[in-house]
């Protein structure tokens, strides 16, 4: 069919493999403002906070995660670092990182990281703390106030893990997290359907327009620009009660 191209959808989406590094960082640059360096000779990418206090870096080590994102301590909060997999889906890694710049901020400060996964229906593994997706797949669990995520398959090794250090702000779990028990599928390249677990995940291919693919990254670039354009709403001003008539 012409101007239309295959399309594939994977479900559940922390099976769906990796999908493009730059779902995460080109709106990290572009719409956040975060400046990039490298160096020619070295296969990562490391990106820097306009205020310079947080940092991610994607380096390619099997042996490593390949995603870090640091928080240096400041006047506000301690350091803290959250680490991602390399098979770790990017929708769920863009959750994490369109929440931290978020210019309007956290919603809610005393965010649980479970609720999301309750509401999914997430369980209590009967072999570990935290709780468990309904197919005992991706499990979540807390250890104080350290977090880690792991997806795996019996008799397999562990496809990819989430971790998040002490200090991690709760809401930014919490948004990772909410990503992880959404089931809305995510969409693949045909040609780059992970091999691993392929009896446990649902895959369905559609062919869409040409111009949808090529245009999804800069939709979401403009999305994610305009909460940094959007004027705040103007301040209403006080009543004032009139002055008081004396006779």
């Amino acid at each position: 069919m012409a101007g239309t191209v295959e399309q594939t959808l994977v479900a559940p989406r922390y099976l769906a493999g990796g999908g493009d590094p730059g779902w995460v960082t080109v709106p990290l640059h572009r719409a956040a403002g975060w400046s990039y360096g490298h160096d020619p000779l070295m296969p990562r990418v490391i990106l820097t906070s306009p205020d310079q206090l947080t940092q991610l870096r994607i380096d390619p080590d099997p042996d490593d995660p390949w995603w870090t994102i640091r928080h240096a301590r400041d006047a506000h909060r301690p350091a803290w670092t959250a680490t991602f997999d390399a098979r770790t889906p990017v929708e769920i890694i863009a959750a994490f990182t369109d929440t931290l710049t978020d210019p309007s901020g956290p919603a809610d400060t005393g965010a649980d990281p479970y609720a999301p996964l309750r509401e999914a229906k997430w369980d209590t593994s009967r072999h570990l703390y935290g709780l468990a997706s309904p197919d005992g797949i991706a499990h979540v669990e807390d250890e104080g106030d350290q977090w880690l995520i792991e997806t795996a398959v019996t008799q397999q090794p562990t496809i990819w893990r989430a971790y998040f250090t002490p200090g991690t702000p709760t809401h930014l779990i919490t948004a990772v997290t909410r990503s992880l028990a959404d089931q809305t599928p995510v969409a693949r390249d045909p040609s780059r359907i992970p091999g691993f677990a392929r009896d446990r995940m649902s895959v369905s291919t559609r062919r869409v327009p040409a111009t949808d693919i090529a245009s999804a990254l800069e939709r979401r670039v403009s999305t994610l620009t305009a909460r940094h354009t959007t004027p705040p709403a103007a301040a209403v001003p006080p009543h004032v009660p009139p002055p008081r008539r004396t006779r």
